[in-house]
């Protein structure tokens, strides 16, 4: 047994108190005190072979527990939102029900990572792009790895509710709220998107039904604002006709960044995504962007704009930009929550 692996449910159950989802951090705590290795869904979870954290493991059976209650399981569903919150043992007792019926299913849910495809850290992002508009001067040509449905491609079609102020067309079929902490100046002008792109090594097809219900299992439960919104955003994706590529995330970064986007502001985006890749991967795509930002020019700039955990910051995620060959390096913009809840905006130096 790996211990990593059982302390992931009681570090995951913490965070999702924190950040207010009471239920989830009831189901990872029952999962941290009643696991065991009696069932296949349990053996592979307790014996995770490499980094549960990093992989996110109780997520991972979070999501495929909340997928089999969504379907209507009979034993899940009655303890599932928005019924009344059980008690941790009763929970477990219908989450034993649900492996003697359904073990072999809930074991493969766990190949994939989770993909949340969480649309509101769109409201972290839409700074940053607006910071490189701004100093640029140009059309964006937007190119993100890890985009899932490709849901914070279309950031520019929502509209966002920075508590006093606000940007984008109030019409818009997508609306996300976001406490913004600091100087308010950054969310001002407009934004020319002249192409997008995204990849992913398991892309989700909004279009597709099954695709769609395995994202919104991720999505904790008793946050029902954050499943509406996806679902949301998830019909805008289908109409219009937002696609992302299954290639490998350093050969789409090696590919895109070597053909430029002449007169164009190029940039690299993502977010909570970092932390899946392996190491080498990591490498190629650093390797990458060192190129493109040699080859930047103040006619065809490269950007690489980011929001990602850092260890060293646990309330949330941290939005770094480095933009080429004119604009700051690895700048900290803000700390953002890791749902998009609030944003403090540290600004460019």
């Amino acid at each position: 047994m790996n211990p990593d692996a059982l302390n992931n449910f009681r570090q995951q159950a913490e965070w999702c108190e924190q950040m207010g989802s009471p239920f989830t951090a009831l189901v990872c705590g029952a999962l941290h005190a009643y696991l065991t290795e009696e069932t296949a869904f349990g053996r592979r979870l307790l014996n995770w072979p490499d980094r549960p954290e990093a992989d996110a493991i109780a997520l991972r059976a979070c999501g495929a527990l909340n997928a089999l209650a969504r379907e209507g399981h009979p034993a899940l569903a009655p303890f599932y939102p928005p019924n009344r919150l059980p008690s941790d043992v009763a929970f477990w007792r219908a989450a034993q029900s649900a492996f003697a019926s359904d073990d072999a299913r809930l074991t493969r849910f766990l190949d994939s990572a989770p993909q949340t495809n969480e649309v509101a850290r769109s409201a972290a992002l839409l700074p940053g792009y607006l910071t490189i508009a701004r100093l640029t001067g140009l059309p964006l040509a937007v190119r993100e790895i890890g985009a899932s449905a490709g849901l914070n491609l279309s950031f520019d079609r929502y509209f966002y509710r920075y508590g006093s102020f606000s940007w984008g067309t109030p019409d818009a079929k997508v609306t996300i709220p976001c406490e913004w902490r600091g100087e308010r100046s950054a969310v001002a002008g407009a934004i020319e998107i002249a192409d997008r792109q995204g990849c992913d090594l398991n892309p989700i097809d909004a279009r597709d039904a099954a695709a769609r219900a395995r994202m919104l299992a991720y999505i904790w439960p008793d946050q029902t604002a954050r499943v509406e919104r996806a679902q949301a955003a998830l019909d805008l994706a289908s109409n219009e006709n937002i696609r992302v590529e299954q290639i490998d995330a350093a050969l789409f970064a090696a590919r895109e960044l070597s053909a430029g986007a002449p007169g164009r502001a190029l940039v690299l985006a993502h977010s909570i995504f970092w932390q899946y890749l392996p190491d080498a991967t990591k490498a190629a795509i650093r390797a990458a962007i060192a190129q493109a930002a040699d080859r930047a020019t103040k006619a065809s700039p490269f950007a690489w704009l980011r929001m990602e955990a850092e260890a060293d910051e646990r309330r949330g995620a941290r939005v770094r930009l480095s933009l080429w060959p004119q604009g700051p390096v690895d700048e900290l913009l803000a700390v953002a929550d890791f749902h998009g809840r609030w944003l403090e905006w540290r600004g460019v130096a």
